[in-house]
């Protein structure tokens, strides 16, 4: 099962290599891990996705809040959350087939330059995936890159 995990970590050398290293010592591979500073400059927040056995993943999770690094953790997975993660792409290709998918998907034209495109969309893994078949069906997938998942949890609204 996959399992999005976000966490405050304190802002220091190696506290980063100590969470990896914690799932990567129970044989976890980590399939996207983004962090970034928050607005206290001590602190960042690191949002990881992994596949695998709830009791494992929620055993580790449960380790990982002890380090000392860690100030907050929550696994999303369950909870009301949103994610987005952000691709940049250079599609080459009829330039009306590639304006025609990004209408279709809402992307944005960074750069054109004769037949090659860079383009840049924003969503849900799963519609990153989406967007990655279609740009295969109207031209040639020079390059791309994947920013990783980014991740926060919805606040509750009162009733």
């Amino acid at each position: 099962m996959r399992h999005l995990i976000s966490m405050l970590l304190q802002n220091e050398a190696g506290a980063l290599a100590r969470v990896a290293g914690l799932f990567a010592s129970r044989g976890y591979n980590i399939e996207s891990l983004t962090v970034a500073a928050t607005l206290h400059e001590d602190a960042s927040r690191l949002t990881l996705v992994v596949f695998g056995d709830d009791a494992v993943v929620e055993q580790i999770v449960k380790q990982s809040s002890k380090l000392v690094d860690v100030i907050e953790i929550a696994e999303l997975t369950g909870r009301e959350h949103v994610e987005r993660e952000l691709l940049v792409a250079r599609i080459d290709g009829d330039v009306s087939a590639v304006d025609a998918l990004l209408a279709r998907f809402g992307a944005r034209l960074l750069q054109r330059q004769g037949s090659h495109s860079v383009v840049e969309y924003t969503g849900r893994a799963d519609e990153i995936d989406l967007i990655l078949d279609a740009m295969h069906r109207v031209g040639e997938l020079v390059d791309h890159a994947r920013s990783g998942i980014a991740a926060i949890e919805q606040p509750l609204v009162a009733a």
